[in-house]
């Protein structure tokens, strides 16, 4: 008896193989979005804590679109955070196209004394270390991370010497 069980469901099983490494070969690889910072409008923010309306352009230079449903974001400035934020938006980059997503953040009084303290040392003209980390969820395969990061100018004073490496 279970010799014929096993040789009906034989077939079943190659099937059932056949069919997830067909479902595998699906999943090609995607190209990076790329993110860029837009801009920053100011949100009303309670005691100490300063708020901002962070704005991200994604682009998408995919062949498909990517439907999101779910953003987070965290800044770094000087290898220290700065400002994070979330939001339940939801929406869709197009394929080979663009969109604005806007995230409310918010930097605490501590984030703030954190950098203060951290810049102390730097002179004008000299660049700070920033990095933008976050992610645009869309379920249990569509999340797409993203990462950018880079240097920030701080500013030099007019008539203040240049900065000698």
């Amino acid at each position: 008896m279970p010799d014929t069980l096993i040789k009906r469901l034989r077939p079943l099983g190659l099937a059932l193989l056949l069919l997830g490494l067909s479902a595998c070969s699906t999943l090609a690889p995607r190209d990076p979005l790329h993110i860029d910072l837009v801009g920053l409008e100011p949100l009303p923010g309670q005691g100490l804590e300063v708020r901002f309306a962070l704005k991200l352009r994604v682009q998408n230079p995919n062949e498909t679109p990517i439907d999101f449903n779910g953003v987070a974001v965290q800044l770094d400035i000087n290898k220290q955070p700065l400002a994070s934020g979330v939001s339940n938006q939801s929406g869709q980059v197009p394929r080979f196209g663009e969109t604005v997503i806007s995230i409310p953040v918010s930097i605490s009084a501590y984030s703030v004394m954190r950098q203060a303290w951290g810049v102390g040392g730097y002179k004008p003209g000299q660049d700070l270390p920033y990095a933008l980390r976050g992610k645009l969820a869309g379920g249990l395969f569509g999340t797409r991370r993203f990462s950018d990061s880079g240097n920030l100018n701080w500013p030099q004073p007019a008539g203040y010497p240049p900065v000698r490496p």
